[in-house]
């Protein structure tokens, strides 16, 4: 079954840390963009994280500098490290496969990715 399931949400006060991960299956991570989305209580989802094929990465305005993304081929794991969280940085995220030999970016569209996690709830607060 083609799948992506992500782990590692949670609550922390502000300033800390948290790391999630996501878990491909081999045929939806191999050749693929990989991104992390989010998408706060009333709001639109919205890009956070890319890491293309090639090592690009791209990092939305609000994250960057904070957030790290990383991707483990040999275990095809996508990771997504979270410092100096803030209260704004609430919500589910969601880690996503772009569809195969296409580029990704922070901002690109939804249906630019395929293929989507269930999400991971990320609880920021004192």
């Amino acid at each position: 079954q083609v799948q992506l399931v992500d782990s590692g949400g949670g609550s922390v006060q502000p300033g800390g840390s948290l790391r999630l991960s996501c878990a491909a299956s081999r045929g939806i991570y191999s050749g693929r963009c990989m991104a992390w989305f989010r998408q706060a209580p009333g709001k639109e989802r919205e890009g956070v994280a890319t890491f293309d094929v090639d090592g690009t990465t791209d990092y939305a305005h609000s994250v960057a500098g904070r957030f790290t993304i990383s991707r483990d081929d040999a275990k095809s794991t996508l990771y997504l490290q979270m410092n100096k969280l803030r209260p704004e940085d609430t919500a589910i995220y969601y880690c996503a496969a772009a569809w195969e030999a296409v580029e990704c970016y922070s901002a690109s569209s939804l249906g630019t990715f395929e293929y989507w996690s269930q999400g991971a709830r990320v609880t920021v607060s004192s």
